[in-house]
């Protein structure tokens, strides 16, 4: 297993880390030392590092880069296989011999992903058992409660120009499901989401933003509980492709934003002894979402 994770201070020779890094490790270890970039040239801050014991197939350690691009770690002798991955960017993957007493210096540049094609223009529904509007909780200060809502309808009508698209969608606030009786009657109870008066929750977008790779931002307003606030979908698209019930045309994206309860006015409170809330302040919600594009061959998705 990995004996070290060390941030390394910017220096101007790479032998001097490697000094300071070895007479911190046993005799046994050598070190590992990349740098990675971005296509520009830049130190890439926050790429997943991935490093596996080829011997075993174990992942041995797992970080990120530092904000100058770096990570530095002491292992034992080997061959390791070091996968880095960023948001964006097409992983890299490579392979490093690590020996007793001696420093592996890789430097790494990651190449931009080629976009995905964006979906054909018009309108593509919800396949409601191919998609899942998912939200996570805080439980008494230390846990989450998942859950989802089973029943909702809606799409995207894609223009001719992406960013000029519009999505909407529209939940029953009854179909709320945690896995528990009890916490779900109470949830649709006058403490949280009011279904009695407030059956719907409603989402309408009102911009798309593009970013580099297959990145959106999706700003739109959500209804919920007799409040509409402006919300931030942020989106990875997934591609589309011909198949699932026949040889329709779908496509994927995966979608997620952080709501305040208080701001929807669901301010149910009630503590702990030791002053930790049953429930906490956010909830994170969560969508992978599947459509079909709409014609006289679309099938009607099965109950």
């Amino acid at each position: 297993m990995g004996l070290a994770f060390l941030k390394r201070r910017p220096r101007s020779n790479s032998s001097g880390r490697g000094s300071a890094l070895l007479s911190r490790i046993p005799l046994t270890a050598g070190v590992l030392a990349l740098e990675v970039g971005e296509p520009n040239g830049h130190p890439l801050d926050g790429a997943d590092i991935q490093v596996t014991a080829n011997h075993t197939g174990h992942v041995v350690m797992a970080g990120r880069t530092d904000p100058f691009g770096t990570f530095t770690a002491g292992l034992p002798t080997g061959r390791y296989s070091v996968l880095v991955t960023s948001e964006g960017l097409l992983p890299a993957q490579v392979t490093v011999d690590i020996y007793a007493g001696k420093q592996v210096l890789s430097p790494i540049t990651l190449e931009r992903s080629r976009p995905l094609d964006p979906p054909q223009p018009g309108i593509w529904l919800f396949d409601p058992p191919h998609t899942a509007i998912r939200f996570i909780a805080r439980h008494v200060g230390m846990a989450n409660v998942h859950g989802r809502f089973t029943r909702f309808d809606g799409g995207v009508q894609v223009a001719e120009r992406p960013e000029d698209s519009y999505a909407e969608c529209t939940i029953d606030a009854s179909s709320i499901t945690t896995g528990n009786k009890t916490r779900d009657n109470h949830l649709r109870s006058a403490d949280f989401l009011d279904v009695e008066n407030y059956p719907e929750i409603h989402f309408a977008s009102q911009r798309f933003q593009r970013h580099p790779g297959n990145k959106w931002t999706v700003h739109g307003s959500l209804s919920l509980h007799g409040m509409s606030r402006t919300v931030k979908l942020e989106t990875d698209y997934l591609g589309s492709v011909n198949g699932g019930y026949g040889e329709e045309l779908r496509c994927a994206a995966k979608a997620r934003t952080e709501l305040h309860r208080e701001e929807y006015t669901l301010n149910w409170r009630n503590m702990l002894a030791r002053g930790i809330a049953i429930v906490g302040p956010t909830i994170q919600l969560e969508l992978d979402i599947q459509v079909m594009f709409r014609c006289d061959e679309t099938p009607t998705p099965p109950d």
